[in-house]
């Protein structure tokens, strides 16, 4: 009975410092592992809070900062953050309603047109002067007698292949050697080509450079465009067959 007392009792004595470094050794503290605690024991903080209110965090511009002075200017951050998203927004809201608005006065004039002659040099005006781009260019799928400087003569069959075979547009940069089958010399920025067809018939492209590397690209939104060539593709359809 002795024994088992003293073996009791000496169970419960502590454990020695080479013990204790043995087991602290086991377990490594992670940041993982202290975010997890913290997030399974909210109320640490209401229990440390002067540990808390005391607490400095080092900051790369202004030394060391209290943790509410963190807290602070990471929201002022965000509303900085938030209040230029609302701003590029508005800017983008106001170039989209222009364009609306440039688009609708276009629809009409095109519709005013009697002959194939007229109908391109109203869609070369739009883009040349109303849209500031660069050039306009037309290639037609089958002959025709109409002649026109925006009607392109080389044989582009090879680019609808290659650039407007899957999809009705294309946004970027060409090779020089389409650059040139297109606007008969090579072009510094990007292009955008427009696939025209009418109830499944095929007319040809359209091809609009602008001097802006970067103004067309493949993320454009396409919405304006769809309606735009719909309307080119049945006007000229009507025109020139």
């Amino acid at each position: 009975m002795t024994q088992d007392k003293n073996k009791s009792m000496q169970s419960k004595e502590p454990l020695s410092s080479s013990a204790a470094e043995m087991i602290s050794n086991d377990i490594s503290l992670t940041d993982e592992l202290v975010v997890t605690y913290l997030q399974d024991h909210p109320e640490f903080f209401n229990r440390q809070a002067e540990f808390v209110t005391g607490l400095r965090l080092p900051d790369h511009q202004r030394g060391v900062v209290s943790l509410v002075e963190r807290q602070l200017s990471q929201q002022r951050q965000k509303i900085h953050n938030l209040e230029e998203e609302i701003t590029q927004l508005m800017v983008i809201a106001n170039q989209n309603e222009q364009l609306f608005a440039l688009y609708s006065d276009l629809y009409l004039r095109l519709l005013d047109c009697s002959t194939a002659e007229e109908l391109l040099d109203c869609l070369h005006l739009a883009t040349t002067q109303l849209l500031s781009l660069d050039a306009l260019k037309l290639w037609l799928a089958k002959p025709t007698k109409v002649e026109h400087n925006s009607i392109v003569d080389s044989d582009c069959s090879e680019i609808v292949e290659s650039k407007l075979s899957k999809d009705g547009y294309y946004f970027g940069r060409l090779q020089q050697s389409e650059q040139e089958l297109i606007f008969a010399e090579p072009t510094q920025g990007s292009v955008v080509l427009v696939r025209l067809t009418h109830h499944d018939q095929d007319i040809g492209f359209l091809a609009i450079s602008s001097r802006d590397a970067e103004h067309f690209d493949p993320r454009m939104d396409t919405l304006l465009l769809n309606q735009f060539k719909k309307l080119v593709a049945k006007l000229l359809h009507q025109q020139l067959y």
